[in-house]
């Protein structure tokens, strides 16, 4: 296997530096992929500690530290730090600070998902109340983000699954979370379709972090003019789109990695904190939540990872620190 534990020194605190106690952390499928060096361009120099997002409580500050001080509460600034590890010490840059009055589960699946969804439902269209949003993937930790912020913004989504055993039962959830209709894959090639756009218009707006046949058939349903925003690519299968598509009814197809976003806009921490304010605002209003979620003690991470990577996972893994 390619990971074990391990005990590490503390490194010294220094002027500019933030002693953390992790608090909880948890397992993505991004994760994953990056420390298998699979489609990532993000490597870490090995050995390395895994993690991407988690949330921490600041044990004790460098003296040239201004913006936090100790029993703040932080989560990373940027993927790649590491946070799968009970202490660390990061440069101050590194971390962002979270009120720490929201839940501790919410705080630490905070950085990429619900960001990612904010950003995906702000950038490419401006979408009004009423407007429709289309995602495939809808269940993953984007999905249901999107489906809670655009609830909470009166944005209408059509959230497209995989069909699966226990489809019922997963419907049923996302609906709990404020989704307008859940459909599978298959569902988007049937007549019926048509029954969903007597009560809500054609998205201007699709989300895909599939790709492959999912991704044509949910571009059919897109208004003249949409835009289809590529975040993922579950199938590992290229977008392909008709001509028609293009020449007749002008779609545009954009991509997005919440990465980039994040280093263009490392001077803006206007919009930083304003996403991340717009954020935390919902979360305290219990319009956001915390994905589906098992913790699980850190000396039993290997049963972790190996739940996070079975297929049709409907709770993410959260390691307690």
């Amino acid at each position: 296997s390619l990971f074990r534990l391990k005990d590490l020194e503390v490194p010294k605190l220094g002027d500019c530096d933030v002693h953390v106690k992790m608090l909880a952390a948890p397992i993505n499928p991004a994760d994953i992929n990056m420390i298998q060096g699979r489609t990532y361009p993000l490597l870490s120099p090995l050995p390395a500690v895994g993690g991407n997002e988690g949330v921490g409580e600041v044990l004790e500050v460098g003296r040239r530290v201004k913006a936090l001080k100790p029993g703040n509460w932080v989560i990373p600034a940027d993927a790649g730090l590491g946070t799968w590890r009970t202490q660390g010490v990061f440069p101050e840059e590194m971390l962002l600070k979270v009120p720490s009055d929201i839940p501790v589960l919410c705080a630490a699946t905070l950085s990429v998902n619900p960001c990612t969804a904010f950003r995906l439902l702000v950038d490419f269209e401006s979408l009004a109340p009423g407007d429709s949003v289309i995602q495939n993937a809808a269940n993953s930790g984007v999905g249901q983000a999107v489906i809670q912020i655009a609830r909470a913004s009166g944005i209408k989504t059509i959230n497209v699954v995989r069909d699966r055993p226990d489809l019922s039962k997963l419907v049923e959830r996302l609906m709990a979370l404020g989704a307008d209709h859940v459909i599978t894959e298959e569902m988007l090639r049937k007549p019926e379709m048509k029954d969903i756009f007597k009560s809500i218009p054609r998205p201007r707006l699709a989300l895909n972090c599939v790709g492959g046949k999912s991704t044509t058939e949910m571009l059919r349903h897109l208004q003249p003019k949409g835009t289809m925003v590529t975040y993922g690519g579950m199938a590992k299968q290229p977008v392909m789109v008709p001509v028609s598509a293009f020449i007749f009814r002008d779609m545009r197809l954009r991509g997005f990695w919440m990465t980039q976003w994040r280093k263009d806009h490392a001077q803006d921490q206007e919009s930083v904190a304003a996403m991340m304010d717009a954020l935390c605002q919902l979360i305290r209003r219990g319009q956001l939540t915390a994905p589906a979620c098992t913790e699980v003690p850190l000396q039993d991470y290997r049963a972790a990872l190996e739940a996070s990577m079975k297929p049709f996972v409907s709770s993410k893994q959260i390691l307690l620190l």
